[in-house]
Formats: structure tokens, C-alpha cells, sequence
């Protein structure tokens, strides 16, 4: 492969960094440096159009300054190479270090709301208005957010990468639903419809059943029967709260995976934005209030509000959003999260135990959101 990559040198190594459902990804040390090779393998995401859209828009958006690690082109100017029926990309290799929101400051974190507000500008520009073929694309490419249905519905996710891994492109990958790393994920479902409680009703029986006839139960399936009913009473509470479908001027062209292991840091500074397989059109807000949920979450389940306050001011600076905006996006995202058992899924329907850890502070964190509800819209508003 390396051979349509001349000034790409020599290889000297290929070791494998990430293994997941969507992407394997691969470090090439070659006699000129270092390089990311990325295995398209998500049917979804994984065709040569979807993966050169993504492509182009990273190019671009370098073109606006934002951080991105767009691919190395070819001899004829490509960016996908196909072998044997499947994708690869060619990246620089980036180093750098993941920061979650506990690592940042109150000035990084503004910093960080105003990199994602770029992010949406220049996406703006670069891929044009969140209309026609881009409505196509994010319903191909995510799933609905956090919808109910019932176990035995359940497709296949995505990935948990290698979390401490330092300098990928892509440490983690995207995961179908709510997916990926405290439950960023893409929404792409048709119209934006938030998750009817009545599916969310069928789905937390249908996992508290299977919960409940485990052979040995151990502490974690304890906490996922006591959140389930949890859950069932918050949405029996709350049910005439679900938002409305929000129309078309809330939604644009979004990252769809922004979270703390998307994001490369150098020392204080954002060096790369990655992963761009979620790429789609989407209510642009709720990108800001779902990734502020991932970065900013303590592990009993709470918000730093005041970092989220700096993060949003400057979002919406950034992005000329509404605080009747980020209003919306809060309550939709706040609904969304009441209804999602992602990492339930994960567990009890596909076997895959790699997402247990950030059980107990996302599931917390729907408790806590519920009763601090006014704070927490405040903080992103104020």
C-alpha cells in the first residue's frame, strides 16, 4: 500500500493500535516518520464516497485553521485506497495526550467550547447548508439517540478503543447508538425524534429481565437493577416533558463524535480534532451540551458547572447560538439520557463488558441531571 505513497518512505513497522467494529487503525513507522493507517470496516461509514466527504471536509476545515490531521494523498491526488473490496487512509501521525474535563482549566475549558463553535462555523462554510444530501448522510450514518425498542433490537455497536493510548488518530471509535465513551453518539434519526418513553419502557423490562436471571450476579448487575427501576420512575414522572422535534434552522453540519478521546492536546493547546466517521447533519447545540456531558462529568455523576458556564459562553460566541437554543439542546439531551442504556446494551445483548467502568457516573448522572435540571440549563444559558 505504502508503494502509492512515495514520499511516504520506506516501511519499517505496522503495529495495530485500535480493534474495533468500525475501524481497525494501524502505526506505520516508515524511514521518513510516522504515519496512521486507518481500515475503514463499518458498512455504515466505510464506503468510498461517505469516506472521501469526510476527507474533504477535514482538508477544508484545515484550510480554516481549525485542527484537524486530514489524509496524505496519493500519486493521483486520492486520500482512500481500496484493497480487496475494503477502504484505508493514510494520516499523519499526531502526538499528543486525551484531556477530560477534570484535566482542563476554566480558561481551557472556554477554549474548548470555542474550538467546537469553530468547528460548526467552518463546517458551515465547507460543506453548506445542513440540508438535502446531508439530511441523507446523518440518517445513514447514526442511529437514533438513545431510542427504546427491545433488546432483541439491538444492532451492533461500535468500539472502545484503547483509552491511555497517546498520538492516534483515532483512539476511540464511534459506536452506533449513544455510543462511544459517556454516551456521545450520533442522533440521524429521521426528523430528530426524541425517544418515546413507551419503547424505553419495553426495553428496561426487557433488561431487567435479563439482569435479574444472571446465574452470578455480582455488584454491577445490583446497580443496573437498582438504576433501571430508577429510570422507570424518573420517566413515569417526567413523561410529559418529551421535547418536540426540533426544526430545521437548530440543525447543521456536526463533528457527531466530539469527546474527550477525539481530541489530541500539546501541552494546553487542541493539536487535532479526529475521527470524523460520524460526520453528519444534526441539531448543532445538542453536539455542545452532549459533549460537555462526556468531558465535564465527575465520577459520582455530577456536572462542573462552572466549567461547563465558561465552555457554553463561548460556544455560543463561537457559534452564534441562542441561549433559546442551547436551551432546546439541554432538554433534548437531558430526555435522551433518561431514556439510554447503551452501556446495559453493550453488556446484557452483545456480551462486551468493555464499557462496565463508565456505568456508574453515567448512569448518576441522568439521576442528578433530573433534580438539578434548572442549574444545569442555567450553566449552559447564563
Amino acid at each position: 500500500m505504502l508503494r502509492r505513497y512515495p514520499d511516504a518512505g520506506e516501511p519499517l513497522s505496522c503495529k495495530p493500535i485500535t480493534k474495533g467494529l468500525l475501524n481497525h487503525g494501524y502505526r506505520v513507522s516508515t524511514t521518513r516518520g510516522s504515519y496512521f493507517l486507518k481500515h475503514h470496516l463499518d458498512d455504515s461509514t466505510g464506503d468510498r464516497a461517505t469516506i472521501v466527504r469526510q476527507h474533504r471536509a477535514t482538508q477544508r476545515l484545515q484550510s480554516l485553521g481549525v485542527p484537524v490531521a486530514p489524509p496524505v494523498q496519493d500519486t493521483e491526488g486520492d486520500t482512500v485506497t481500496e484493497i480487496g473490496g475494503r477502504c484505508y487512509a493514510l494520516h499523519p501521525w499526531v502526538d499528543g495526550l486525551h484531556r477530560a474535563g477534570a484535566q482542563l482549566s476554566t480558561d481551557q475549558s472556554e477554549r474548548l467550547g470555542a474550538l467546537l463553535g469553530a468547528v460548526h462555523t467552518g463546517l458551515e462554510q465547507v460543506m453548506g447548508a445542513g440540508t438535502g444530501a446531508g439530511a441523507g448522510l446523518a440518517q445513514r450514518t447514526g442511529g437514533s439517540v438513545g431510542s427504546g425498542g427491545s433488546v432483541r433490537a439491538v444492532g451492533s455497536g461500535g468500539s472502545v478503543g484503547s483509552i491511555g493510548s497517546i498520538g492516534s488518530i483515532e483512539s476511540i471509535e464511534s459506536v452506533g447508538s449513544v455510543g462511544s465513551v459517556g454516551s456521545v453518539g450520533s442522533v440521524g434519526s429521521v426528523g430528530h425524534r426524541s425517544p418515546d418513553p413507551a419503547d424505553t419502557f419495553a426495553l428496561i423490562d426487557d433488561l431487567l429481565a435479563v439482569a435479574r436471571r444472571r446465574h452470578s450476579r455480582d455488584a454491577f448487575d445490583e446497580l443496573a437493577e437498582h438504576r433501571l427501576l430508577e429510570r422507570r420512575t424518573l420517566l413515569e414522572r417526567h413523561a410529559d416533558r418529551r421535547p418536540p422535534t426540533p426544526g430545521p434552522p437548530a440543525t447543521g453540519w456536526v463533528h457527531g463524535d466530539f469527546h474527550p478521546l477525539n481530541v489530541l492536546y500539546r501541552g494546553g493547546d487542541p493539536v487535532a480534532i479526529l475521527d470524523w466517521d460520524r460526520l453528519g447533519v444534526q441539531p448543532r447545540a445538542e453536539e455542545a451540551v452532549r459533549a460537555a456531558a462526556i468531558f465535564f462529568v465527575l465520577p459520582a455523576g455530577k456536572l462542573e458547572l462552572e466549567k461547563v458556564r465558561a465552555y457554553a459562553r463561548a460556544y455560543r460566541r463561537a457559534a452564534g447560538a441562542s441561549a433559546a437554543e442551547l436551551a432546546a439542546a439541554v432538554h433534548r439531551v437531558w430526555w435522551e439520557r433518561l431514556n439510554d442504556f447503551w452501556i446495559l446494551r453493550w453488556r446484557y445483548c452483545l456480551d462486551d463488558r468493555r464499557a462496565d467502568p463508565q456505568f456508574p457516573a453515567v448512569s448518576a448522572l441522568a439521576v442528578w441531571w433530573t433534580r438539578e435540571y434548572e442549574a444545569v440549563c442555567e450553566a449552559f444559558t447564563g
